[in-house]
């Protein structure tokens, strides 16, 4: 079984979801025969290459709220993180444009070290004192992953490199009808939208694997926006 996960490093319910996916999947029988594909999706395109925000503005612009409510916001998500063993910094953070991340993703997947530099970007962004749109910071990641720093550093200097491989994904997203992400795809057959909870993957792998059709995901199950906007229900 091929399962594909549409995600951005910039989504947090990417990071979260990523996490509660493993969850479910280890508990699945036949967790062995699954094969993981990481895909693309940028959740803010537009955004000027090396034009970076910090992320509580950022919230708080895009739903017309304080900084003061921004930032409870962010100790919402954090929380979500947290109950996964995630770490989750709400203050320092920034957002910028994802699409050279999204390249050096690809070259990962072509070299066999996607997930490892996936892992790295998302901690490094959501976790630590790194940002992830610093280009050397990206590059010192991508040589973490195991990737030939001279490869890398070539892809990060050619805007071409890659870029196709972007860009079908995103077209893939679209014609599947993903309009939020984390989006899971269970053999071409199945979708799952959201950060849903360990035991819905778990039992969509189940239904998936024995043919049969699942049962709706939760509707309430958190996602990023393709404009870039992460929903946070208040408490």
């Amino acid at each position: 079984m091929r399962v594909e996960i549409w995600s951005d490093i910039a989504c947090p319910w990417c990071y979260i979801g990523k996490a509660r996916f493993a969850k479910g999947l280890a508990e699945f029988a036949h967790r062995d025969e699954v094969e993981v594909v990481f895909r693309s999706f940028e959740l803010d395109p537009n955004s000027a290459k090396g034009v970076t925000a910090p992320v509580l503005e950022m919230l708080a612009k895009k739903y017309g709220r304080t900084l003061d409510e921004a930032r409870g916001m962010e100790e919402h998500v954090a929380a979500a993180a947290r109950s996964e063993g995630l770490d989750y910094r709400t203050e320092g953070r920034d957002h910028g444009n994802t699409f050279d991340i999204h390249r050096l993703l690809h070259l990962a997947a072509a070299r066999g070290r996607q997930e490892e530099l996936l892992d790295l970007a998302f901690r490094a962004n959501f976790a630590e004192e790194r940002s992830v749109f610093d280009p050397e910071v990206l590059l010192a990641l991508a040589v973490e992953a195991g990737l030939e720093e001279a490869e890398a550093r070539a892809v990060l200097a050619d805007d071409s490199a890659y870029a196709a491989q972007v860009r079908a994904d995103e077209r893939e997203a679209a014609e599947l009808g993903a309009n939020a992400v984390p989006f899971f795809v269970l053999d071409r057959r199945y979708g799952i939208s959201g950060g849903q909870p360990a035991e819905v993957f778990t039992r969509a792998l189940e239904q998936a694997w024995a043919g049969r059709e699942i049962d709706e995901p939760q509707p309430t199950a958190e996602a990023c926006d393709p404009d870039g906007a992460c929903a946070v229900p208040q408490a």
